[in-house]
């Protein structure tokens, strides 16, 4: 395996779907370990570090649902949800554990390569001012992490460079939000959330152009976003002042920008 390979871990009971979905993950240049139950996914996500998870709901041993929150304690992978159940519950259920999307089956392969597309698409690290910047989701090109407006930058004899907002501050590289000093415990989703409203917090960011440009462009789903900055709100007030609450405030009927950094 080089370097640069992707690496995926499938936890799938039904033999068909698990060869489809490596098959499928295989042709995108994943390396692939599969798994036929919760507890041996979980094990493989130890031994593997990967990427990419899909996770089958139904598994015999462990719900699936579990398995995601254990995922979750040892990985930052993106985790896809793939279940026949339809119930608008369960979906955002998985998306509260940790998720990063959700495929209902029956599915095309077709559907399950472009989901994992977008999500390897979406923005990673904001990156230093010697660096390459990556487009912003809207196709403009962000402002330095040092440039935010609203959000002051700062460095250490290391060399690394961190976004401050507030209570806030972001080691975009090293991928570590930090509040009043205490980490916090973000998902790949609620981190990439997070550094896209930063990089421009006193825009207002609406639901479709985050969902664009977080999860790629053709999706409708906006209850992605509202799921996924509760989550982020949620864990964000946990860490600061008691009696405090996040700052990202909703536009109503448009979508979300930061709070002034003094606000929390």
């Amino acid at each position: 395996m080089t370097g640069s390979e992707r690496t995926a871990v499938v936890v799938e009971d039904d033999d068909d779907i698990r060869e489809l979905i490596t098959h499928s993950l295989t042709m995108q240049g994943f390396e692939v370990a599969a798994a036929s139950s919760g507890q041996a996914g979980i094990d493989l996500v130890m031994a593997n570090d990967p990427d990419l998870v899909t996770l089958d709901l139904g598994l015999p041993d462990l719900d699936g649902i579990e398995v995601c929150r254990r995922v979750r304690d040892v990985s930052q992978a993106y985790v896809v949800m793939i279940s026949a159940r339809t119930d608008e519950i369960d979906r955002l259920m998985g998306l509260e554990i940790g998720a990063d999307d959700y495929l209902t089956k029956p599915f095309s392969p077709r559907e399950l390569q472009a989901r994992v597309n977008a999500m390897f698409r979406r923005p990673r690290a904001v990156r230093t001012t010697a660096e390459a910047q990556p487009a912003a989701p809207n196709g403009s090109t962000p402002p330095s992490h040092a440039a935010a407006p609203g959000s002051a930058p700062a460095g250490n004899d290391a060399g690394i460079v961190l976004l401050r907002h507030g209570r806030i501050s972001v080691d975009a590289e090293g991928r570590v939000v930090m509040v009043d000093g205490k980490e916090a415990d973000l998902t790949r989703t609620e981190f990439d959330l997070l550094t896209t409203l930063l990089s421009a917090p006193r825009r207002v960011w609406s639901r479709a152009v985050l969902l664009d440009g977080l999860w790629g462009p053709g999706w409708s789903e906006e209850h992605l976003v509202e799921v996924h900055v509760g989550n982020l709100r949620r864990k964000l007030t946990r860490l600061g002042p008691a009696g405090g609450r996040a700052p990202i405030r909703t536009v109503r009927g448009v979508g979300y920008r930061m709070e002034e950094p003094d606000a929390f």
